[in-house]
């Protein structure tokens, strides 16, 4: 599967908050996640794993209650049903990848 990102409409995931599902197949997903600075991915938790790349700007993220800064070039992991989220401390980009695929995501 090849994926042109500008053939990928944007969805709304929350206020100051878009995301682009781009490939996936099997059982991964890879969601480009665009912020506005101060937009806030609330804790939460999901059965998938996940790994997150700062592609731009720089989050506050929490990972089961440790808050750490990261920017540009960082990355973490998310181990299933482990609380995180996010707030973007400036206008940010962050690539996550899921397994398995969020269907969620599909069904919005």
């Amino acid at each position: 599967m090849i994926v042109k990102n500008e053939s990928v409409k944007s969805k709304v995931a929350g206020e100051g908050i878009e995301r682009k599902i781009l490939a996936r197949g099997g059982n991964l997903m890879l969601v480009e996640v665009h912020f506005k600075k101060g937009a806030v991915a609330a804790v939460h938790s999901h059965l998938h794993e996940q790994v997150s790349y700062i592609v731009s700007g720089s989050f506050e993220v929490e990972i089961d209650g440790k808050r750490e800064i990261l920017k540009a070039g960082d990355s973490c992991y998310v181990p299933s049903n482990v609380p995180h989220g996010v707030v973007a401390l400036e206008d940010s980009v962050i690539i996550d990848i899921f397994t398995p695929q969020r269907e969620d995501f599909l069904k919005e």
